[in-house]
């Protein structure tokens, strides 16, 4: 009968070691940090005789290590051309061209974004195009799975997809080295245990041992490995923060449960660019790729005159792509005034509302304010600061803006309207999309004007609002 490892208590907070299990550290005193994880294997007598030198002054450094051979960086073989190619353009962009062989990405969302759909496409395209690929369901039974996969359609034969119930780490491993497939997937990494810890599966220690076990796999048999997270109130993965950093990418899942589109965010990749996006929409089929997210995300805006809404083009990743920004001030009720914001830090908006105040005059003491960026798209650079002002100051003044001009610019303290990065991409995917007019920083405004689109550089938003509502 094999023994089982030992294993040590550790603090999370200050990194201190117990045998046992505490509710409060002895160390550093926080309570309810104390988490299990595998015992780092003893010293042995050689290192010990290798120390007791050191301490004396000897340089016998590495003593009781191994020498290992080295080589030089021109000497290591391989290209990116090996990518896995899913066949899901906006999947393989995120990723930075396709699956690497040996990665292990992370993929996080709320309950029923869509992580495990989209997860099971991409190993049913990897499947028909000669990849085997093998799917570890820990929370779903395998008539669940075959349900999910039938709801797919001809789009993704997910039906040759192998399949494993199973949620002890062992077993999953032992199976994957036996039928070694190109990808797998693990859904989901707090399902999944050890039997060398006692610790309950989706504890701290439990999480950062599979991983690191998943990730050890992965790099030794070159099978890209997938695994699904959960997330926190917070929205960040549940589990130890090691877990984003022991992974090659992470991606996130996000959008409002009730929309039809998800976007699929890289915050973590070392085989890409971060910060890209992919834009997905959710049909009774599974999930499609939207080619063209600026058109999906102005599809539904209307050419009536309506005071409060404005466009901006922001920059996610490489990826340039057109949003509406709506605002609206009402009078309030009573108490002190509503700040809303969807989509837009809160934060951020109280100090546009100051701006606002102090350098255009407009007053919003007396005012609700509800700010929402269209789409459940977070807007995270401050290129969108200029449309979020006009928006607001349009429900003021209770006149429509143009339904034609996009707003692209940050907006400072002084009221000033400053440059972003990369301006002639914007306003190059402004023009692709229709629009006629973009107002701009000075700075911003190309040396080269676009054939159908009029820049116009303003230097503040006083002389913008008498240019708009005069």
């Amino acid at each position: 009968m094999a023994l089982k490892s030992k294993s040590v208590y550790r603090c999370t907070e200050c990194g201190a070691e117990s045998l046992r299990w505490a509710g409060q550290c002895n160390a550093c005193s926080e309570w309810n940090t104390l988490v299990e994880e595998m015992a780092a294997p003893k010293a042995s007598a050689s290192r010990g005789i290798g120390a007791a030198r050191r301490r004396a002054g000897s340089q016998s450094y590495g003593e009781g290590g191994s020498v290992m051979e080295t080589s030089r960086l021109r000497d290591v073989q391989g290209s990116e051309l090996n990518r896995l190619r899913t066949g899901i353009n906006e999947f393989d962009f995120v990723l930075g061209g396709g699956v690497v062989p040996g990665s292990m990405v992370l993929v996080g969302g709320e309950p029923g974004i869509g992580k495990s759909t989209i997860l099971l496409q991409v190993a049913a395209r990897l499947e028909v195009a000669g990849h085997a690929a093998l799917y570890v369901s820990g929370e779903e039974s395998p008539l669940q799975v075959k349900l999910r996969s039938d709801r797919l359609g001809a789009d993704a034969d997910a039906g040759a997809v192998r399949l494993l119930g199973e949620t002890n780490l062992e077993t999953i491993l032992a199976t994957a080295v036996s039928l070694r497939p190109a990808v797998l997937v693990v859904d989901s990494i707090q399902t999944v245990f050890t039997g060398d810890l006692e610790g309950a599966p989706g504890n701290v220690g439990q999480v950062r041992e599979c991983a690191a076990r998943l990730m050890r796999f992965a790099k030794e048999s070159g099978t890209a490995v997938f695994v699904v997270g959960h997330v926190t109130k917070g929205g960040g993965i549940a589990g130890p923060k090691t877990l984003e950093h022991i992974v090659d990418t992470v991606l996130y899942f996000e959008g409002e449960g009730m929309a039809d589109h998800r976007v699929l965010r890289a915050t973590k990749n070392r085989f890409g660019s971060v910060d890209e996006i992919g834009v997905f929409r959710m049909t009774v089929s599974g999930l499609v790729a939207v080619e063209n997210p600026s058109a999906l995300f102005l599809s539904e805006r209307t050419d009536a005159a309506t005071s409060g809404s404005a466009v901006t083009c922001l920059l996610e990743g490489t990826r340039p792509m057109l949003l509406e920004v709506q605002g609206l001030a009402a009078k309030a009720g009573f108490g002190t005034p509503q700040r809303v914001s969807t989509g837009y830090d809160n934060r951020r908006l109280a100090l546009l509302l100051a701006v606002l105040d102090k350098r255009a005059g407009l007053s919003f003491a007396q005012l609700d304010v509800f700010l929402n960026v269209v789409g459940g798209v977070r807007m995270q650079e401050p290129a969108g600061d200029l449309a979020v002002a006009v928006a607001l100051a349009s429900s003021v003044y209770d006149r429509a803006l143009p339904a034609d001009a996009v707003f692209i610019g940050e907006v400072g303290l002084a009221g000033e309207i400053r440059a972003v990065s990369q301006a002639e991409r914007r306003i190059a995917e402004a023009e692709k999309m229709g629009m006629k007019v973009a107002y701009v920083s000075e700075r911003s405004v190309p040396r080269r004007a676009p054939k159908s689109l009029k820049v116009r550089g303003v230097a503040d938003l006083g002389v913008l609002f008498k240019e708009l509502f005069r």
